[in-house]
């Protein structure tokens, strides 16, 4: 099984990684989020000046009212129906590859499953999980039912960029142009389009969140695409890119090839 000391340690979006997963944890627990919150508009007490107290004041009741929205049905299903919008269609084609992207563990169960029967359809020749600890732990789910031999991957990625940058550079060589992409609703349209930019047609197939995640948390995973959208946008991840050579994996083994699960 490929060990992880084969991957780069640094990713170039890992704090935004860390920092959004960290306010998933604590704005998913409404009654923390609001004692955050509150506390912070109450900080205007410390201060003498009216002016500050005010600026305070108000910058704590605007984080509330849009915590308060963001957390709330009509904006989670806006954003969903936003996020979903002028995807492709499945229509049951053939792909060279399946892949699959990694979401925690609550999730990997799900995708896992659904890779499997997308494989036993003959969708695809082989199956792809991208992903640090979740590639492997969906490899180990998806060999329960299909032949060691067609699951290939990545666990290195530990951002939709590199998820979409580690897969063309292994698979790509290897002439895969189509691939059926898994992951849930919220993160397929920035997940199809940056693995568009490395040159694949994609075919989106929806994986649903786990019913263990609860609605305040699938509303903020919502709230977290949509940013995480405009911010790959601004940054110009959905234009047209090279491939990359293995090597962009781990820099110091330029002859890596593609990685299989063993």
């Amino acid at each position: 099984m490929l060990d992880y000391s084969l991957c780069q340690q640094a990713s170039s979006t890992q704090l935004w990684t860390v920092v959004s997963r960290t306010l998933l944890f604590v704005f998913s627990q409404p009654l923390i989020a609001v004692a955050i919150l509150v506390a912070l508009a109450s900080l205007l007490w410390g201060f003498k000046r009216d002016r500050p107290k005010k600026q305070v004041l108000s910058l704590g009741l605007g984080l509330l009212a849009v915590y308060l929205f963001t957390i709330s049905p009509l904006a989670s299903q806006l954003g969903t129906r936003w996020l979903v919008s002028f995807l492709p269609a499945d229509v049951g084609s053939q792909a060279d590859a399946i892949v699959v992207l990694g979401r925690g563990d609550q999730q990997n169960s799900i995708r896992a499953e659904v890779a499997g029967q997308l494989w036993q359809a003959q969708r695809a020749p082989i199956i792809f999980p991208s992903g640090r600890k979740d590639a492997l732990l969906m490899a180990q789910l998806i060999k329960q039912k299909v032949s060691d031999a067609v699951i290939e991957g990545e666990p290195c990625s530990l951002t939709t960029e590199e998820n979409a940058e580690f897969t063309a550079a292994l698979l790509r060589p290897k002439g895969v142009k189509t691939i059926i992409l898994v992951t849930d609703p919220p993160h397929m349209k920035r997940s199809l389009l940056t693995f568009e930019s490395f040159g694949f047609k994609v075919i989106p197939y929806f994986s649903p969140l786990s019913d263990d995640t609860g609605r305040t948390k699938k509303r903020f995973i919502v709230a977290r695409e949509i940013i995480g959208f405009w911010q790959y946008k601004m940054m110009g991840r959905y234009s047209t890119r090279p491939v990359p050579p293995p090597s962009v994996i781990n820099e110091e083994e330029p002859a890596l090839k593609a990685l299989k699960f063993i």
